[in-house]
């Protein structure tokens, strides 16, 4: 791809109403285009770094057993009553809508409830155990306020890997072999010495609330952090 040919144009003036520095340089260069607050799309250059990064993730993952699949956006909403997460008081940022038959549907936002549901279709014995399985996926959240460009979208791209593991065990061997295998992927497209593994300061379940942080002046946390312990 020649830059002579690309129908993108670099501009000197940034969107008036876009506050976030990630997207607004993003906008000026060429990268991506604003459609909405919290929705972009990616243009010839954004996408090819999309697509680098996508790659690398689908090699780190790939070592581990990990295997690729594509879930739909839209969701029957049977498996999420089941589980509760249908109701608009315990996840508030769904996005639902309607066939003509009247049929409820939603945007996923997450999707362990219909992988759950698939894979009881495949997996019939502890022999079928482990299984990997990842995707790279649209995601819609209904945010009450997209101000963060692209760190915090309506619509957006997720990679999600899901375990199924025979035990407990064999679980938590998977979870901590994950944490080596993140902190490659950021090693790799060149954030890793500004990655932290970091978690929940508190609640039922923090024990297994880890996350992993990127220092930037435009992220939204305060987080503490320790040098000689990453």
């Amino acid at each position: 791809m020649l830059q002579s040919k690309l129908f993108t144009k670099t501009s000197k003036q940034a969107p008036k109403d876009e506050t976030s520095v990630n997207a607004r340089l993003l906008i000026q260069a060429g990268f991506v285009f604003k459609e909405m607050a919290g929705v972009y799309s990616f243009l010839p250059l954004g996408l090819r770094v999309l697509e680098k990064i996508k790659d690398i993730i689908r090699e780190e993952l790939d070592k581990v057993g990990g295997q690729e699949i594509n879930l739909t956006a839209l969701q029957k909403k049977d498996a999420w009553e089941k589980s509760g997460r249908w109701n608009d008081e315990v996840v508030d940022d769904w996005f639902k809508t309607s066939l003509k038959n009247g049929t409820e549907l939603g945007l996923a936002f997450t999707h362990e409830e219909p992988l759950t549901v698939i894979m009881k279709d495949f997996i019939s014995s502890y022999k079928d155990l482990p299984r990997y399985a990842y995707q790279f996926q649209t995601k819609f959240r209904n945010e009450l306020r997209a101000k963060s460009g692209l760190m915090r979208g309506r619509e957006f791209l997720m990679k999600d890997l899901y375990d199924f593991s025979l035990d407990k065990q064999q679980h938590e061997e998977f979870y901590e072999k994950m944490k080596g295998v993140y902190m490659e992927i950021f090693k790799r497209i060149g954030i890793g010495d500004k990655t932290y593994l970091t978690m929940s300061n508190g609640g039922s379940f923090s024990k297994y609330s880890f996350e992993f942080q990127t220092i930037s002046e435009a992220g939204e946390d305060t987080i503490m952090y320790d040098e000689e312990k990453r």
